[in-house]
């Protein structure tokens, strides 16, 4: 064993963190690739099921909810992508391993919202089966990604609140809305506890994140804890979960409850569930409409000096300079500017002489050529 592993398994041990210029192993750097991707594609991805019922919500103050709500997970997934380029993968690599299908994300959203009901069960169900997932992952060795989790965390409880509070609503109307409350929670219960991914028994990634502390906790474990801490909350709103082996169990102090489909799980992580091919098509649809404005930032970041504060240069072509001296330069937008002999647009608190200007505000001038003056 090296120096540098037992440093890294010291502090692993201790519980302290790992930061993007420690060593690592190429094992530990790769399950965090690939864990942190899956997540934040899991929150891009995660915007189309809501974001399919942004225009039909049925009121105004519902729509802004929701437009917070998916505005809040595209911050999420740019949090955890910024967290995980600091592991030498770029933002572009990630979106085209999405695409291409060499890399997954969550299987609650290859499936449909078919009712406007199905926006609450998500706030509830899946974001709080998502804070149940996510809360230990404050704490995980990797401290990007820790840190990340801790603004999400927040975030998310907020969603699950709204989630429930608009089931409440709705289960306080009409019989037709109690229905359509009850039959989305039918459809997304199952799928919601697939979402702390197999058996611990099946899992193939799980013994290994837990020993290097990127995950704290076992499927089951957090499993557990998501049936516990919903079925009251079900109680409370008035639904029933569609699980016939859901009980308290007295002597283990927890729930016993039944098992997913876990053969309908494979078939929706391999591609094949009611909206995989839907979700990805929309994805690869806006990387590939959007192609226009990277290429444009891209140009932008390589072009000539654009927008300089505080400078100064002689001869220089510049746009937009505040807080410039410049002699003998093409200047557009020069605010605070002292400047002789030079065309310039739109000079604010600008002191110049001889100098044909366009809008000079609280400016001292001789002699110019000024137009639009205030």
């Amino acid at each position: 064993m090296t120096a540098l592993q037992e440093q890294f398994d010291a502090t692993i041990g201790r519980g302290d963190r790992i930061e993007p210029r420690d060593w690592m192993p190429e094992g530990y750097r790769k399950t965090l690739v690939r864990q942190i991707a899956q997540h934040a594609h899991s929150e891009i991805i995660g915007m189309q099921p809501e974001g399919n019922w942004i225009t039909r919500a049925p009121s105004l103050r519902r729509k802004a909810i929701l437009l917070a709500k998916v505005q809040d997970e595209a911050g999420h997934g740019l949090y955890l992508y910024s967290a995980c380029e600091t592991l030498g993968v770029s933002r572009g690599e990630l979106t085209e391993m999405l695409i291409e299908g060499r890399q997954k994300y969550s299987s609650i959203f290859n499936y449909p919202t078919l009712s406007y009901a199905d926006v609450g069960t998500i706030g509830w169900l899946v974001d709080g089966a998502a804070i149940c997932n996510q809360v230990p992952l404050c704490r995980t060795s990797f401290g990007p990604y820790g840190r990340a989790m801790i603004r999400i965390c927040k975030e998310e409880s907020f969603h699950q609140r709204q989630g429930f509070e608009l089931l409440m609503t709705m289960m306080r109307g009409t019989d037709e809305q109690q229905a359509m409350v009850q039959e989305s929670v039918d459809r997304f219960w199952w799928p919601s506890l697939m979402m702390f991914g197999p058996p611990d028994d099946e899992s193939p990634n799980s013994a290994q994140s837990m020993a290097w502390g990127i995950k704290r906790n076992g499927n089951d474990e957090l499993r557990q804890r998501f049936v516990d801490m919903t079925v009251p909350q079900a109680k409370a709103l008035g639904v029933t979960l569609p699980d016939p082996d859901l009980v308290w169990n007295e002597a283990r102090g927890a729930h016993d409850f039944g098992q997913p489909d876990w053969s309908e799980f494979t078939q929706v992580v391999k591609g094949n569930g009611p909206c995989n091919a839907q979700r990805i098509a929309h994805r690869r649809a806006a990387h590939e409409d959007g192609a226009w404005v990277r290429e444009a930032a891209t140009a932008f970041a390589a072009s000539p000096l654009v927008e300089v504060r505080g400078a100064s240069a002689t001869n220089v072509p510049l746009v937009g300079v505040r807080g410039a001296s410049a002699t003998n330069v093409p200047l557009v937008g020069v605010r605070g500017a002292s400047a002789t002999n030079v065309p310039l647009v739109e000079v604010r608190g600008a002191s110049a002489t001889n100098v044909p200007l366009v809008e000079v505000r609280g400016a001292s001038a001789t002699s110019l050529e000024t137009e639009g003056e205030n």
